[in-house]
């Protein structure tokens, strides 16, 4: 996992304090910011961030987001990489912060060099992590009480979901289906400690040989671990998966476990990652019903 730190480089002719802060939990980096103004002109590298500058009400304050942020729709959105990012673009938005969840092709360095503070935010794998990644940006930004409150509110809504959703004995299984070559992801990752939180068992877990978390399965496996839900993260419905071999037979299928999710929603570790448990503990109750 990308370490996550706030790294601001300047030019050693700007004579500016340097504050240490703690680094947010589950890191372990310091956090330096400079003693100048708060940020107004943001740009997000991040789909995840931009979601959360939006939600903590920083949204005014940014001036582009890369071209894979598509929420809220009234994001400033650019032409920007966040996989293949180019320093001189980037600085063409004159930016006082680019957030980023990982540093690609050495852009920490390259925006370094042009004296662009960088805050870089690496996947979260769980959802401690993900509240700190707000409060994070809400220190930084100034809008840390926007912050608190949005983690407040998903910390709530949340608690509400788990502590409603059944959980029938013996344990109802599941397979997140990532894209259609039947690559999935474990229990270790952020998406699957979700699951883990509504009393589901992976049936990817066992099949993770090499402990990456997002193992290849295959037809055949996941028709024999027979899931009691599956989800499915990639456009795919349960009429396709009916045609494929063995596929009527398993009980997701023929109970109505099949649900089909927005891939955005399920790959990101922001404030919608409330709607997606809800909506996976809908249908959990469905199932649990059967």
């Amino acid at each position: 996992m990308v370490t996550n730190r706030f790294i601001a480089i300047f030019a050693a002719t700007l004579a500016l304090a340097l504050v240490a802060i703690s680094g947010a939990a589950g890191y372990d980096k310091p956090i330096v910011v400079s003693s100048a103004a708060t940020p107004t002109r943001i740009v997000s590298l991040s789909p995840t961030a931009t979601e959360d500058l939006f939600a903590i009400g920083a949204g005014k304050q940014v001036v582009a987001v890369d071209n894979d942020s598509n929420n809220p729709a009234t994001a400033p959105k650019s032409k920007l990489s966040g996989y293949t990012p180019n320093a001189e673009a980037i600085a063409a938005y004159n930016p006082d912060l680019v957030v980023l969840s990982y540093d690609a092709s050495h852009i920490v360095e390259a925006l370094g060099k042009l004296h662009i503070a960088v805050l870089e935010q690496g996947a979260a794998s769980n959802l401690t992590q993900a509240y700190s990644q707000l409060t994070q940006l809400g220190r930084v930004t100034g809008h840390a009480a926007g912050a608190a409150s949005v983690v407040a509110r998903m910390k709530a809504q949340i608690g509400a979901i788990v502590k409603a959703v059944p959980r029938p004995k013996p344990a109802l299984t599941v397979y997140h289906e990532i894209d259609d070559n039947y690559y999935s992801a474990t229990s270790k990752t952020f998406i699957g400690r979700v699951y883990t939180l509504l009393g589901l068992k992976n049936i990817a877990d066992a099949a993770d040989k090499t402990g990456s978390g997002y193992p290849k399965l295959s037809g055949e496996y996941i028709v024999g671990a027979n899931p009691s839900l599956i989800v499915l993260a990639d456009g795919q419905t349960t009429a396709k998966l009916k045609g494929r071999a063995g596929w009527s037979t398993i009980a997701a299928v023929k109970n109505g476990g099949v649900v089909d999710v927005n891939a955005d929603i399920s790959s990101r570790w922001g404030p919608r990652i409330v709607d997606f448990l809800r909506q996976i503990a809908a249908v959990v109750k469905v199932v649990a019903a059967a």
